[in-house]
């Protein structure tokens, strides 16, 4: 499949990424393990090269870009090696141990490096696919006032397309993401969110559920994937909403469709960044409906089928905020019906 951010072929179907795993990350017979203190300088400037296998312990990679990034001034070697950033490795998921990193597979989020070094590094370190420039925010919509003018990171080097993975009953689902522009959610042990999508479709799974924030889909494909019958996804921000349908497209091979028709691209969609009147990004054909839409979740129900009223997964980042969560819960409830879960 190709990238849609840098043209290449980085971008795989889900049956082609699952059939990696799980050794994609465990060493070979010959690899070497040094495990470094992230929260010391580096003991001396130098790191291991690569095994002939290709990979290279995760803890060795981070020497490199250390020596490399002290090399150009941005750290001093003083500075402790978890200054280098936080590893996204690809594809990601909940993982028992550290990872031995194959050629890219880890997409760099630092606050440290340069434009200039983070190009050195994409030259130098066979490991990395991208690195991103990390700021004091989070990337997209991050409050249900899609008023606010939504902020996203600085692409430095390299593709900053990376996929997770999310066990469900029915087996895995992968979903990729353009990381600069989406806030990043880590799979965690134990999949909680998914756990909860797994217990409100039930089984025989319910007939409609609708992800009403779906970032890049990952709720509302769980669902699919369960075998309900009609889906639909719904962002404001035009970059999760983009990636939903994308991801449709991703892990059609484990859905009852025949075709994913996709409306709108991306260069089209960054015109109208957030919307607040649905508009249908993508939608299937075949045994299953699913829906892909961007748009205010508030507006959400002039487009909605109400027969039967689906089962909704609200997933707002605001869930401390009670008073405010309760109203939007009460206003779902009387413009939807249904029932109405906070995953």
């Amino acid at each position: 499949m190709k990238c849609p951010v840098c043209g290449m072929d980085c971008v795989k179907s889900a049956k082609d990424i699952l059939a990696l795993l799980p050794a994609v990350f465990l060493p070979c017979a010959e690899c070497s393990m040094r495990t470094l203190d992230k929260r010391a300088p580096l003991p001396t400037l130098e790191f291991g090269q690569p095994c002939p296998c290709g990979k290279r312990f995760i803890d060795e990679v981070f020497a490199h870009m250390y020596v490399i990034m002290v090399e150009e001034g941005d750290l001093l070697p003083t500075d402790p090696l978890i200054s280098v950033g936080s590893p996204l490795v690809h594809p990601g998921y909940a993982m028992d141990r550290p990872p031995f990193l194959p050629q890219k597979s880890l997409t760099l989020l630092t606050a440290a490096a340069t434009k200039k070094t983070a190009e050195r590094l994409m030259e130098e370190v066979p490991e990395l696919r991208g690195v991103i420039k990390k700021e004091n925010f989070i990337p997209g919509i991050a409050s249900p006032d899609i008023d606010s003018v939504p902020r996203v990171y600085e692409l430095l080097a390299g593709c900053d397309v990376r996929a997770d993975i999310f066990p469900i009953r029915t087996g895995p689902l992968v979903m990729y993401k353009q990381q600069s522009r989406i806030h990043i959610e880590f799979p965690r042990g134990g999949y909680p969110k998914i756990r909860a999508v797994e217990q409100q479709v039930g089984n025989p799974p319910v007939r409609y559920f609708v992800d009403a924030c779906s970032g890049v889909g990952t709720l509302g494909l769980a669902a699919a994937c369960l075998g309900v019958p009609h889906v639909v996804l719904n962002d404001a921000w035009y970059a999760s909403a983009f990636w939903s349908a994308f991801n449709l497209e991703v892990n059609r091979e484990y859905l009852r469709i025949d075709r994913v028709r996709i409306f709108e691209q991306e260069e089209d969609m960054y015109k109208h960044p957030i919307t607040r009147e649905p508009i249908k990004i993508a939608e299937t054909e075949g045994e299953q409906v699913i829906e892909v839409y961007q748009g205010d979740f508030r507006r959400l129900h002039t487009v909605l089928s109400l027969d039967p009223p689906p089962v909704t997964a609200l997933d707002l980042f605001e869930k401390k905020d009670s008073p405010a969560l309760h109203q939007i819960m009460n206003d779902w409830k009387k413009n939807v019906g249904g029932v109405v879960f906070i995953p």
